[in-house]
C-alpha cells in the first residue's frame, strides 16, 4: 500500500462525486429515491465509502447535488452515512426545467430550492451551495447584457433573498452559500467569474452582511474565455472582500483527470490560497460515459475523452486527491498558504 499523505494546512479537502456519474448514481429517480446498489445500500455512499478507502490522504467532505423531488428520508440516511465516514457534508442545490433570470420562474425557483435548504438547516449543514443563478441549457436563453444583465442580477437577488427568509437560514447552522456560474454553453449569462461575482456582491449588499461566496472552479474559470491572470485578479478581488467560495480542482474542457488541466489548477489554486480565505477545496471529475451529460459532450468535442489512462475513476479520483494534497502542503511550506 502506498504511503499516506498528511494533510498540513487546515484546509477541508474533499470531493464532489460527479465520478459516480449523475444517471444512475447521483440523481433520483421517478419516486425521488436514490439510486440503491445489489446490497441496498445508496449508491453515492458505496462510491465514498470506496474512495475514502482508496485515498492515500483523508477525505474531510463531500459536495453532494441535491436535485428537485429527492425523498427526504433516502436524503436523511445519506447525510447520516457520509457522516459516519467522517465527511462533512455540504449540499448543492440544483435546478430542473426553471429560470431564476425570469421575475415569471420565481415561485417555482423558490419552491425547487427551499426543500434542499431545509433539510441543510434540518441537519445543522454549515455551507450550502447551488447553480442556481441560471437554467442549465434553457431552452432559447440568449446571453443578457448591459441593462438586461443587472435585470437579472436584481431577479436573481430578490429570489435567493426569499429562500433565505422562507428556508429560516438567518440563524440558523448555515454560515455561507456558495454560488457556481458555469461555462459558456451549459449557461449563457454568468458564464464567468465577473459575472458570478456580479451577483455575489448585489446579494451581499442586499442582505447587509458577506452570506453569499462564488466558488472558483478552474473548468468553469478556464472554459470562460478570460485568462488565467484575468481569473487570479478576481479571485484576489474577491478574497480582499470575503466573498470567496470553495474551490473545484477540475480540468477545463475534458473535466477527467487533472493531469489535462493545462495549468488552471495550481494556478488558480495557489491564488486562492494567498487571499487567506480559501477553506474548502474539492477535487471533481466527471464520468465520461455519463448519459446525463450528453449534451454536453454535443457542446463541446474536447468533453467526453477517457483520461483515466487505465485507472479506474476510483483510483482516478484518488490520484486526483493525492494531487491536490501535495500542492496544499507546498503552498503552506513556500508560505503562500498560512498553516
Amino acid at each position: 500500500m502506498s504511503e499516506k499523505i498528511h494533510l498540513k494546512p487546515s484546509i477541508h479537502l474533499g470531493v464532489v462525486p460527479t465520478h459516480l456519474r449523475f444517471a444512475g448514481c447521483l440523481v433520483p429517480d421517478d419516486t425521488g429515491r436514490y439510486p440503491r446498489d445489489e446490497s441496498g445500500e445508496i449508491r453515492i455512499v458505496a462510491g465514498m465509502r470506496e474512495l475514502c478507502a482508496a485515498s492515500r490522504v483523508a477525505l474531510k467532505c463531500v459536495q453532494i447535488s441535491v436535485f428537485p423531488g429527492c425523498d427526504d428520508g433516502d436524503l436523511d440516511e445519506m447525510i447520516a452515512k457520509l457522516r459516519a465516514l467522517g465527511l462533512d457534508v455540504d449540499l448543492i442545490m440544483m435546478l430542473g426545467g426553471v429560470n431564476p433570470m425570469n421575475p415569471a420562474d420565481g415561485d417555482a425557483v423558490v419552491g425547487q430550492l427551499l426543500p434542499g435548504m431545509k433539510a441543510a438547516v434540518k441537519h445543522g449543514i454549515r455551507t450550502v451551495s447551488s447553480t442556481s443563478i441560471e437554467g442549465w441549457m434553457f431552452p432559447g436563453e440568449t446571453e443578457r447584457t448591459g441593462r438586461a444583465f443587472d435585470e437579472a442580477v436584481a431577479q436573481n437577488v430578490k429570489v435567493h433573498l426569499r429562500v433565505i427568509e422562507e428556508a429560516g437560514l438567518s440563524g440558523s447552522s448555515v454560515e455561507s452559500w456558495h454560488i457556481e456560474f458555469l461555462r459558456p454553453g451549459e449557461f449563457r449569462t454568468f458564464t464567468n467569474i465577473d459575472r458570478g461575482r456580479a451577483f455575489v456582491q448585489a446579494a451581499n449588499m442586499a442582505l447587509g452582511k458577506k452570506f453569499f461566496k462564488l466558488i472558483v472552479d478552474a473548468a468553469h474559470c478556464g472554459n470562460s474565455g478570460l485568462g488565467i491572470d484575468h481569473n487570479i485578479a478576481t479571485i484576489r478581488l474577491l478574497g480582499e472582500n470575503d466573498e470567496l467560495g470553495a474551490f473545484h480542482a477540475t480540468p477545463p474542457t475534458t473535466r477527467g483527470c487533472l493531469t489535462s488541466d493545462d495549468g488552471w489548477i495550481g494556478a488558480l489554486l495557489a491564488a486562492a490560497a494567498a487571499t487567506g480565505r480559501l477553506e474548502n477545496v474539492y477535487v471533481e471529475m466527471f464520468h465520461h460515459e455519463d448519459h446525463a451529460l450528453q449534451p454536453l459532450r454535443d457542446l463541446e468535442p474536447g468533453f467526453g475523452i477517457d483520461t483515466r489512462d487505465g485507472r479506474s475513476y476510483t483510483e482516478t479520483m484518488a490520484d486526483g486527491l493525492a494531487d491536490i494534497a501535495r500542492r496544499l502542503n507546498n503552498l503552506q511550506a513556500r508560505g503562500i498558504l498560512k498553516g
